[in-house]
């Protein structure tokens, strides 16, 4: 038994090793994907009866397998939406895990969750929702997004007249995808409408006026995008909140990429109308610095997330009693068991000051408007629209799909970038273009200008 001892703390050492050397460094080694048999063939069977040992397994990772792999704070990682968590954040992400933390209830999580409220508080001030206003993390935004429906459709099925009604939602053919496969889950159907750019107040009322009546009777929300993934568009959160008003209908905000801007000065004003949301998607893991995962979901009035949410059991009893009174997260998202994934962007918040996070998000609209100039620049490449808060679409002049993706492979296998092309409607076709999308404030100029040259 004392050997185990010693052979544990022989780990944890390179363990921490291991973790302080990967948080204090700024430029990480850019992973190559590495084909399963391959990684098969170099590490053998990992899972046997007696063990490998800690020693030979964590070679294995750190040898091989991390090195299959791309981390998301690279500072060419410009691809899908990537990442940068503060070095506080990750520290504290080790000390969240480290501490066995349940962070469903109060009883159990107290210390946990009301620090995960303070930076909650926070998130709710950016939105500018009123008093009352509240919500909790998740794991990210396809979970607060399925959330936030499941509260609004029981909130209208409590009108008896809809019990046995199938829902519809509305939202824009630009939406994330989590919005449809949301939409399975909680078994509704989604119109998408179709806009060539944001979705307007006024193209939300045509889709509206052109309904059935028994599609009328169904529709119980509409989702606007508080900053698309694909182009970082934010619709007419002020002309979508009216008309939801005026409706009846709840009106849902994903804005779990394009939410950190809330903190920008410089865009703020594009999301006017978030204020009057019944529900807002923000994930702290993409552009508010934490590690994965960390989405939020916020409500106007959380009483009603909480009557759609509250688990019922006689072992759950005791959560609900008097004596182990506060604030329970498992009851306004669908996860039961939950970590107190909060707590990093906390420790982070509480490190560094709001202020220097509105700088860092500050500097990802920064480079995407200088690398939109750049491009404007070279007679080899275009804007394909101009660059909306972090995201820049271009394209190379006289490529085609296969050289984009040629592109990407190439810039990937040599261990250089991570950039990938997305596609663009163009005059009733779509058209494959190339796109970044800026997060990390590591990133400089002279990456994206590295980068652009590869496209010569």
């Amino acid at each position: 038994m004392h050997n185990i001892d010693i052979d544990l703390v022989e780990m944890t050492l390179d363990v921490m090793k291991y973790a302080v050397d990967r948080i204090t460094k700024t430029h990480p080694e850019l992973g190559v994907p590495v084909k399963e048999e391959e990684l098969k063939k170099l590490i053998g069977e990992t899972i046997t009866l007696n063990g490998i040992g800690g020693e030979r397994a964590f070679e294995i990772w750190k040898d091989v397998l991390v090195k299959a792999t791309v981390p998301i704070d690279h500072p060419r990682h410009l691809a899908f939406v990537p990442a940068a968590p503060t070095r506080a954040s990750i520290m504290f992400d080790l000390v969240t895990s480290a501490s066995s933390i349940h962070g469903a209830y109060w009883m159990e999580g107290a210390g946990g969750i009301f620090a995960e409220n303070q930076a909650m508080e926070w998130l709710v001030s950016l939105t500018g929702m009123p008093t009352g206003a509240f919500g909790v993390f998740t794991s990210g935004g396809t979970a607060a997004n399925l959330s936030a429906m499941v509260t609004a459709r029981e909130n209208w099925r409590k009108n008896d007249a809809f019990k046995n009604e199938k829902g519809l939602i509305i939202t824009s053919v630009g939406a994330h995808s989590s919005i449809k496969a949301m939409a399975q889950v909680v078994d509704v159907d989604v119109l998408l409408v179709h806009s060539e750019d944001r979705l307007e107040g006024k193209d939300l009322k045509v889709a509206i006026n052109g309904l059935t009546e028994q599609q009328r009777k169904r529709l119980f929300a509409v989702v606007g995008t508080g900053g698309t993934t694909n182009a970082g568009i934010v619709d007419d959160l002020e002309g979508i909140a009216t008309i939801c008003t005026k409706e009846n209908i709840w009106f849902h905000v994903d804005a779990a990429y394009g939410g950190g801007a809330l903190a920008a000065d410089s865009v703020r004003h594009l999301f006017n109308g978030i204020e009057k949301a019944d529900s807002v998607t923000i994930d702290p893991h993409k552009w508010l610095f934490s590690p994965y995962d960390c989405g939020a979901i916020i409500y106007r009035n959380p009483e009603l997330a909480k009557k759609a949410h509250s688990q019922e059991g006689s072992y759950l009893d005791i959560f609900k009693d008097e004596g182990a009174h506060g604030f329970n997260p498992s009851e306004y998202q669908i996860q039961l068991t939950r970590r107190v994934r909060g707590l990093p962007l906390w420790f982070s918040l509480a490190t560094h000051g709001t202020n220097k996070y509105k700088r860092a998000v500050e500097r990802g609209i920064e480079l995407a408007n200088l690398t939109g100039q750049m491009i404007i620049n070279n007679p080899d490449l275009e804007l394909v629209r101009e660059p909306s808060l972090s995201c820049v679409l271009f394209r190379r002049k006289g490529w085609k799909p296969k050289d984009y993706t040629n592109w990407t492979y190439t810039n990937h296998k040599q261990g250089f970038a991570l950039v990938t092309p997305t596609k663009w409607k163009k005059n009733g076709s779509y058209e494959t273009v190339a796109r970044f999308c800026f997060i990390n404030p590591h990133t400089q100029i002279d990456d994206v200008d590295k980068i652009l040259k590869t496209m010569s």
